[in-house]
This record gives structure tokens, sequence and C-alpha cells, in this order.
């Protein structure tokens, strides 16, 4: 399996099995070497569970399609508390252009794996300009993201 495959695989499963658990997922990109994931979390204790399994199960089945049994794939998880309305929506904003911060892409809109499209396709274009108009990123995460 690619890269490209193994991102695309990786959302799938990072939103059924948050699905699965009762997680609603609000915002998310998966990049080459790290991915961003907003959601309500009504139980910790269960979001945290399903990382592990998550993670546990990517990192074994990309080992062994490697035969790099033992590499570590995942190496940090951290989660912040949404604090506001403008803290929520500079949170999406900051998802959804964080291939473009990295210089995957040069619009949020030619990365494939990102909830960016989902939000084209409810809510439109338009909405999507107004909020990053209204609650830009600025330097949204300076000091602990990639």
């Amino acid at each position: 399996m690619n890269t490209d495959e193994r991102r695309i695989s990786f959302q799938h499963g990072l939103l059924e099995e948050f699905r699965l658990a009762g997680i609603e997922a609000s915002a998310w990109v998966i990049l080459p070497n790290h991915y961003h994931f907003l959601a309500f979390v009504p139980d910790f204790d269960k979001a945290a569970s399903t990382f592990q399994y998550l993670h546990g199960s990517t990192s074994r089945r990309w080992n062994l399609e490697d035969d790099l049994v033992g590499r570590k794939v995942w190496y940090r998880y951290s989660d912040r508390a949404i604090r506001s309305e403008r803290h929520f929506y500079a949170t999406i904003n900051y998802i959804h252009h964080n291939p473009v911060k990295h210089r995957w892409v040069g619009r949020a809109d030619e990365w494939v794996c990102s909830s960016i499209w989902a939000y084209l396709e409810m809510k439109g274009r338009d909405w999507l300009e107004d909020i990053w108009r209204e609650y830009p990123p600025r330097d949204y995460g300076k000091g602990w993201d990639w």
C-alpha cells in the first residue's frame, strides 16, 4: 500500500472507529507525517482507548507491510479543550489549511484527506471563506504543532 492509500485508509478507519465510539467528528486532515482531528468528546477515556486501538492496529499493519516490525509510527497524542466559538472555528480553519502550512499543496481544497470536502458540500465555499475571514488561525498551534 502506498502513502496516499495509507492516508485514505487511515482516514476511513479514524472516522469509523470514532463513529462506533459515539464521538462526533467536526474536522480532520491526514498528512504524510501527522494528522489533526477535531471532535466532540463526551468521554475522554473512550477517546483515548479509541486512539490507542487505532494507532496500535495501523502501526502493526504498516510495519508488517513494510517488513519493519517494531518501528514507531505514532509519536504522541494530545488534546485541547475548545474554549469558545472563535476557538472552534479557528481550529477548523487551522486543520483545513494545515496541508498549505506544511507546503504539501498550494490551496486547502487541493488536499484529498480532509474534512474540507464535507464542508464545501454541506456549507459551500462562501461559508468557508466567511469563517476564514472572521476566525483566522493566525499563529494557532505555535509551540505545539509539528
